[in-house]
């Protein structure tokens, strides 16, 4: 099935490529009607892959078997191609899938699709929809690419193809009201991120040089067991650089703004998915690449975790703006991630896939529920909009409290069971790191769910609550559309399914 995993990259990369090939002013509203297709055709082949992945004879399900207990394993690549690409630089196009990376490439299948099904409600403008569709589609591509590049110069180029393309839609379809704002939050994402490539890029040199290759498959297979020195140069660089992009604190100065500049699609897709790729990274590369020296720096790891899970819920705290509130919620739920990573164990490993899963998924729902108020009330100031929701929104702020609960940890919604395994593999890190750290780690970090509690409560009272009778009817404004409750209804009936249902997942990663 290699060819419908290189299908996967080159269907949307063309088809982008087609739409701005389109004479100016045509194909506007079919450019979304094009991009909905395209990237329901990418969702479908990227099923069709999962199920070829897992079915009863499949090769490569996780099991204990193949697992040292500190590390998160092998990669075992499926619908595998590995072609010599730069001989004189020993760089291979090396792609291949495995159940680590394969619910991720559908989670961002399943959000580009969703996006471009949304844009159906946008009134275009002449070069606008095009465009915008365009870019989303090379997005997926780069997305797609990092999670199965199976070379770490193959990773790095496609983990760069997603820059220019989400800085262009913050910095073009941005906050129509601020336009000095959207740029500048534009400009810092892009050279925040640029630097973290950089020093990722310079970390996988030095991997080069310790082992003489840059295929993830014959790394994960022969790790460098030795640490200190160049190793731990190396591990330095690729955590910082894939950190940045998560990103954790308090590297995250770049994320608030470019939240609250970005457009709905952007801030859904900037969530959902792009920040997957350094928590992805540091799962695929860091760890079964560099062991010995990951384990040196994962109690750093994970108090910069730790730091980001409070730091993130006291900033929210303090939001009036309902889309920076979402996006520090994202800088403590992925330090969550972070400190499930920092662990070394099957159960905080786990849990950090598990959650990088569920906050995709949530996330994405409650951007689009931020994004459908400020578009009714043209701004996202929880002072402007005012409150009783229920009673002007009345769906939208039942889906909004839904969301929140979920977002919160609430049992039997999706965000609760990476949150808990991750506590758990806090109270059992791997052998190599202190147990008595990360159990002040998993004690803090507990605190951190109470305050995300709180903030999301206090978020559903100020917003959804209060009498309706102190605003006038130009306040009530269109509920729920079609349109938006065919492209929510996935992620509505997703956050239940792996809620109810966590083993559906859980049953590829069985780490223990």
């Amino acid at each position: 099935m290699s060819w419908l995993l290189i299908a996967l990259l080159a269907v949307p990369a063309l088809t982008a490529a087609l739409l701005w090939a389109l004479p100016a002013g045509t194909g506007e509203r079919v450019a979304a009607i094009v991009g909905s297709v395209i990237s329901g055709l990418v969702l479908i082949g990227s099923g069709v892959l999962w199920w070829k992945l897992v079915r009863p004879d499949g090769p490569s399900v996780l099991t204990a078997g193949d697992l040292p207990r500190t590390l998160p394993g092998k990669v075992h690549g499926y619908a595998e191609t590995d072609v010599s690409w730069i001989p004189s630089l020993d760089v291979r196009f090396h792609l291949g899938i495995d159940t680590i990376s394969m619910p991720l490439i559908a989670l961002t299948a399943l959000l580009v699709f969703l996006c471009c099904l949304y844009s159906l409600r946008i009134t275009p403008r002449a070069g606008r929809m095009r465009s915008l569709i365009a870019l989303l589609l090379v997005i997926e591509t780069g997305v797609i690419g990092t999670f199965s590049a199976l070379d770490l110069v193959l990773f790095f180029l496609f983990f760069e193809v997603v820059l220019i393309p989400m800085w262009l839609v913050i910095d073009i379809w941005g906050d129509d009201h601020d336009r000095a704002g959207r740029r500048r939050a534009a400009t810092t994402f892009v050279l925040m991120t640029v630097l973290g490539s950089a020093l990722m890029l310079l970390g996988f040199l030095l991997v080069h040089r310790l082992t003489g290759s840059f295929d993830i498959e014959y790394l994960s297979s022969h790790p460098w067991r030795s640490s200190g020195g160049t190793g731990l140069k190396a591990a330095l660089l690729i955590a910082v650089g894939l950190a940045v992009k998560m990103p954790l604190w308090p590297l995250h100065i770049w994320l608030p703004d470019a939240h609250a500049k970005a457009p709905t699609v952007g801030s859904v897709l900037l969530a959902g998915v792009l920040l997957k790729l350094g928590s992805y990274g540091m799962i695929r590369i860091l760890l079964p690449v560099l062991p010995g020296d990951s384990a040196t720096i994962a109690p750093y790891l994970g108090g910069l975790s730790t730091v980001a899970i409070i730091a993130g819920s006291l900033a929210c705290l303090a939001q009036t703006d309902v889309k920076r509130l979402i996006a520090y919620s994202s800088v403590g739920h992925m330090g969550f991630i972070g400190l499930g990573i920092a662990t070394m164990s099957p159960e905080g490993l786990t849990g950090a896939l598990f959650a990088n899963i569920a906050h995709g998924i949530i996330t994405g729902l409650l951007f689009f529920l931020a994004g459908a108020i400020k578009d009714r009330h043209d701004t996202s100031d929880l002072r402007a909009i005012g409150r009783a929701l229920y009673a002007r929104l009345p769906r939208i702020g039942g889906l909004l409290t839904f969301a929140c609960l979920a977002s919160l940890g609430l049992p039997g919604l999706a965000g609760f069971w990476g949150e808990m395994l991750v506590l758990l593999g806090a109270y059992h890190p791997g052998n190599l790191l202190p147990r008595t750290t990360f159990l002040v780690f998993m004690v803090v970090a507990g605190i951190g769910t109470v305050l995300t509690a709180a903030y999301f409560l206090r978020l559903v009272r100020n917003l959804c609550q209060g009498d309706p009778a102190e605003y006038p009817a130009a306040a009530f404004a269109v509920d729920l559309s079609r349109i938006e409750l065919i492209a929510w209804a996935p992620l509505i009936v997703l956050t239940v399914f792996l809620g109810l249902w966590p083993w559906f997942l859980l049953q590829y990663w069985t780490f223990l």
